[in-house]
């Protein structure tokens, strides 16, 4: 089994797509981005939906797109498995034969599909699902019959396009678990599109983070949720991304305010994340070891599950995280002014 190199130019109007992708053997790669950054279609690129302007696909040791060389593999010949948001079962077909349309479409007579399906149902724990057609079943059974169905082909690649999305927030867990083994066992190369964050970090070994056609990020799942680039990154993991110039151990911040930082060597363009539980707030300027300390007021409040945010204007600005009980403590409405404490060992501070 092989893997997956591809530099992807597509033009469609005032949008162009630019990003090159490895993926080896047995690797998932996130690509992680906002509505509208191109993450569908570079899976369309990939799959054959959409002929590249510029660049090459090379899957497996097979070049499917390379324009400069004349050369376009049609979709039905390029051996990729594709698990589609909506998931796109056949209505009218048994659950059995849904899958058995994976083996066929790869070639195997209707017999020999069928017997390769019951292989892949049982491993996906649908065997009593097996007569049921796909609005008989849950969203989580659909997802694990089309993913089933992608790989009973036994593709060379496999493309999953935002494949939790359909899914209610109480089936998504554990159906992400299940989707990790699965994928886990998959011997190809995986790319997996999404804009949740979650999946990114869950499912995949490395993340790349595509913005207005552009990457902007790539890296482990842990760099990037550590070490975020942009303010987009920062916002879907959760932490506060401030930028600023560092020396001798101080961060002056390019938006106001500076912060003093654990690495004193650090010296040039410096970004600081900081988690939103790391940052206190008080009703009065606090005394203690904390070595950041400023003034803001409040812009807003917004519970998020267990806690609170609460959203601060001031030098810098940021979000903090706090109990409910600390919101009718310091009587926190917008408006609110408010003091700010955070030690200097929560902030992971790298170049920027």
């Amino acid at each position: 089994m092989t893997g997956v190199v591809a530099r992807v130019v597509l033009n469609r109007g005032d949008f162009t797509l630019d990003i090159e992708v490895a993926v080896a053997p047995g690797e998932v790669v996130a690509v992680l981005g906002p509505n509208g950054a191109g993450k569908s279609s570079l899976l369309r690129a990939l799959c054959g939906l959409a002929a590249i302007d510029q660049g090459q696909i090379v899957i497996g040791d097979v070049v499917v797109d390379d324009p400069a060389r004349d050369v376009f593999v049609d979709p039905a010949h390029r051996r990729i498995g594709f698990v589609f948001q909506d998931y796109r079962l056949f209505p009218h077909l048994s659950v059995l034969d849904n899958v058995a349309f994976g083996p066929r479409s790869a070639g195997a007579s209707g017999g020999k599909a069928r017997d390769q399906a019951r292989v892949w149902i049982d491993r996906f724990g649908l065997t009593d699902l097996a007569g049921r057609r796909p609005g008989e079943i849950s969203g989580g059974q659909a997802q694990r019959v089309a993913l089933a169905r992608a790989l009973a082909a036994q593709p060379h690649a496999l493309l999953l396009d935002e494949p939790l999305a359909a899914l209610d927030i109480a089936t998504r867990q554990d159906v992400r678990a299940e989707l990790r083994s699965h994928l886990r066992s998959f011997q190809g190369p995986t790319i997996l599109v999404t804009h949740d964050p979650l999946d990114a970090l869950v499912l995949a070994d490395r993340v790349v983070v595509l913005e207005s056609g552009r990457v902007t990020q790539a890296g482990t799942t842990a760099q990037i949720a550590q070490r975020p680039a942009t303010s987009y990154v920062a916002q879907v993991m959760g932490l506060n991304l401030l930028r600023g110039q560092a020396s001798a151990g101080l961060i002056a911040l390019d938006d106001g305010g500076e912060l003093h930082a654990p690495d004193h060597l650090l010296a040039g363009p410096a970004l600081v994340a900081v988690r939103p539980t790391a940052i206190s707030l008080h009703a009065h300027k606090p005394e203690g070891s904390a070595r950041n300390v400023w003034a803001g007021h409040v812009t807003g409040v917004q519970p998020i599950g267990d806690r609170v945010r609460v959203t601060v204007s001031g030098a810098p600005s940021v979000v903090v995280d706090v109990t409910a009980g600390a919101v009718v403590e310091l009587g926190l409405v917008a408006g609110s002014e408010v003091w700010l404490s955070t030690k200097a060992t929560e902030l992971e501070v790298y170049p920027g």
